[in-house]
């Protein structure tokens, strides 16, 4: 049981117990959807003891039916006590363990007890077990839905005017209404739906802008880049499409781009820690002479949070291990011309690693075209 790992860890580290307050920890930890805003919802883990949700009182009977736990309320925020500190409080332990504390309040927190800083429940997060595993099969399966269809539908919307818009409505919605038809009942109060980007042309070089009423052009890339969630655990999906046929320099990124998702495969098995995954995916764009296009990391860890850790990035030393889901992204982003990204959902297994979005797999980068 995830909070059982919890408390090991916590008694490990001779702490009397775990205030979980980042929303992705208290979400992962009990299976509650609930809305993160501005009131802070903590759940205290003792070693010792039932767990205990500590919310503010507009959401007690949110929190009611939430298993396994017990249920404490304060009136509002920022109250005269700030709500973190009535939690600490509340605890009545002596050491406690919290994995994120706005520096204002550590002092006052000390007074009350000793405060270990340590995030215990990250590491415990980004080894995911075979139901999240299931789930997040799922979610990609459907984010891959999501490419197909705009690989099918997109040349008749464009060839009537339609945009950027149009192209993301059309496969989102598509995707959507099979998603809510096989899950909605059953997954009714989780995190459950698509999120979705098109760009196109010079604006495919943003890699966040706003989607616009932009038709695309011959010629031109279509980056769609798709996110999943099912039972509240996500997946990626995404790819560039080219207008018509691609030219001799499209086929050369997009196999630059091929080979640094095989390179972030292949580092992944040798169980190298995340910046080394992340330099070893990266270094095939960067031979092909696309170094300065590179604008990001190559991937970054999924489960209850569509992004969490550990991260494919530079600084992240954690290796990489069975269990472990990841987004790999290669990107080339070249302002005022183009842009280029794919984006594979790796689950590592003990004997490899499994591509669960599968859309990359079926469809080579020389057949993404969308007719003109």
């Amino acid at each position: 049981m995830l909070r059982d790992r919890l408390r090991a860890r916590a008694e490990a580290a001779g702490l009397d117990g775990l205030l979980l307050l980042a929303p992705g920890n208290v979400v992962w930890a009990t299976g509650w959807a609930f809305s993160a805003n501005e009131r802070p919802l903590g759940l205290w883990l003792p070693v010792e003891g039932d767990a205990v949700l500590m919310v503010p009182s507009l959401e007690v009977e949110n929190a009611a039916d939430v298993p396994g736990v017990g249920l404490r309320s304060y009136d509002e925020y920022p109250g005269e006590t700030p709500p973190v500190l009535w939690m600490i409080a509340e605890a009545r332990a002596q050491r406690i363990g919290v994995e994120r504390l706005d520096a204002r309040l550590l002092a006052p927190a000390q007074d009350v007890a000793r405060i270990d800083l340590t995030d215990h429940a990250t590491p415990e997060r980004a080894v995911k077990h075979p139901e999240e595993l299931a789930l997040i099969r799922e979610a990609a399966r459907f984010a891959d839905m999501v490419l197909d269809r705009l690989l099918t539908a997109g040349g008749d919307i464009v060839a009537q005017g339609g945009t950027e818009l149009d192209l993301m409505a059309d496969a989102t919605s598509h995707a959507e209404a099979a998603l809510m038809t096989t899950h909605g009942a059953a997954f009714q109060g989780t995190k459950l739906g698509i999120t979705a980007s098109v760009h196109s042309g010079p604006r495919a070089a943003l890699p966040h802008g706003a989607v616009l009423p932009r038709t695309p052009s011959p010629g031109e890339p279509v980056i769609a880049g798709i996110g999943c969630a099912v039972g509240g655990y996500h997946a990626e999906s995404g790819a560039t499409f080219v207008m018509g046929q691609p030219s001799p320099e499209h086929r050369r990124i997009m196999a630059a781009m091929d080979s640094a998702n095989a390179a972030c495969a292949e580092a992944l098995c040798r169980g190298l820690d995340c910046a080394g995954v992340n330099t070893a995916a990266l270094e095939p764009i960067r031979a092909a002479g696309l170094g300065e296009a590179i604008r990001h990391r190559i991937g970054h860890g999924m489960g209850v949070e569509g992004h969490e850790a550990p991260w494919l990035a530079p600084g992240d030393r954690t290796p990489a291990a069975p269990g472990m889901v990841f987004s790999c992204e290669p990107g080339v982003y070249r302002p005022g011309h183009d842009g280029w990204r794919s984006i594979e959902t790796f689950i590592i297994a003990p004997d490899g690693v499994e591509i669960a979005s599968r859309f990359q797999t079926r469809t080579p980068s020389d057949i993404r075209i969308i007719p003109v």
